[in-house]
């Protein structure tokens, strides 16, 4: 297949069977296409769906983004995880509102030096809601291209990277650049799939290498293997004659940056300089089922203790605590195993089964 014959084929498909009706397929702009992008990295179509609405509702343009509280965003993200693609969203917000009067620059190299904004994405605002010839590779693109062209080696060693990348501008067509970009992430979403990929339906299988061999799950190579590796600490739940919980804003870089935590310790002994360092008087402490975390390069087990206390002093000096209030919960930006840690709580402090 030609470059001009493959790009055909695939808006063809694309005309007839592609996805019409995402949320931010309609009122297309460079804004509601970046936030789309940038949840959607790592995160399935299904479960940014309900998030990005709601992103919208709350913060519906880039300005409102940029002049938005931290905690604010955070809340709004809170569930999909890999923290700093918020941070970065509102840091890159407020350039484009400080320094490009809150229009994102129609040039690839400005949208990709943006935080947070990679080569792929900075592809798919200008293709998508410019209109402009550039080449995307996400997840979905890279596997329909590594499978189409039989490509060797694991996509995230650099050789690999660039030939997939040099297929990807060879393939873009001139025209509809907008169309194909969506195309190719449909193509890979709903028929080149990870398993059981549905060949017969695809408008490519004719020049798809891969599927001549007959070794479609071959392609592409995964990443090789590592043991991943296992943490653990104590996250003591300390609740007040009120029932709200102690909660502490983590630092703005690193595990959680900027959300509100449970403290973490390494012993149970542990808890009691926390309770003498905030004022307070211990009542009871009880174990919680502990639960397990996994992230992207290690698993955390967690082993919460739910710790009554009573306060000696009403005073709270330290900005980066609270009480976190249970009944009526302040809008935090919230790491998932501590709002589920938060709901166990909740549960046990109203004598409900965990």
């Amino acid at each position: 297949m030609s470059p001009e014959q493959f790009s055909g084929a695939v808006l063809a498909w694309y005309d007839q069977f592609g996805r019409h009706d995402l949320p931010w397929q309609q009122g297309i702009n460079p804004y509601r296409v970046w936030v789309s992008e940038i949840m959607l990295q790592q995160t399935q179509v299904s479960t940014v769906l309900n998030y990005f609405d709601r992103f919208m509702e709350a913060l519906p343009t880039v300005q409102a983004l940029a002049e938005a509280p931290e905690d604010e965003v955070l809340h709004l993200w809170t569930g999909l995880g890999y923290y700093t693609r918020a941070r970065n969203l509102q840091k890159a917000a407020k350039i484009v509102v400080a320094e490009h009067g809150g229009e994102f620059p129609r040039d690839l190299e400005q949208l990709e030096a943006l935080p947070g904004i990679g080569r792929s994405t900075a592809g798919a605002i200008a293709s998508i809601s410019m209109g402009l010839r550039a080449p995307i590779l996400d997840g979905n693109v890279k596997r329909v291209l590594a499978r189409f062209t039989a490509q060797a080696g694991y996509p995230g060693e650099p050789a690999v990277a660039r030939a997939l990348w040099a297929t990807a501008e060879r393939f873009t067509p001139h025209e509809r650049a907008n169309h194909y970009t969506q195309a190719m992430m449909d193509l890979g979403a709903t028929l080149c799939t990870r398993s059981k990929p549905t060949c017969l339906l695809c408008p490519v299988q004719q020049g798809c290498r891969a599927h001549l061999l007959g070794q479609e799950a071959r392609f592409p190579e995964p990443k090789p293997r590592k043991a991943i590796p296992q943490r653990r600490t104590l996250m003591p739940l300390l609740a007040n004659e009120e029932g709200a919980i102690l909660l502490y804003r983590r630092p703005s870089s690193g595990l959680w940056g900027g959300l509100w935590s449970l403290p973490q310790l390494d012993e149970l002994a542990e808890v009691d300089d926390l309770v003498e360092q905030h004022a307070l008087v211990q009542v009871g402490a009880q174990p919680m089922p502990g639960l397990t975390h996994t992230f992207s390069h290690f698993q955390l087990a967690i082993e919460p203790w739910l710790v009554r206390v009573r306060a000696t002093d009403a005073h709270m000096a330290d900005a980066d605590w609270l009480w976190y209030n249970l009944a009526t919960p302040p809008r935090l930006g919230l790491a998932a195993p501590v709002k589920k840690l938060l709901r166990h709580a909740a549960d046990a402090l109203n004598g409900e089964p965990q």
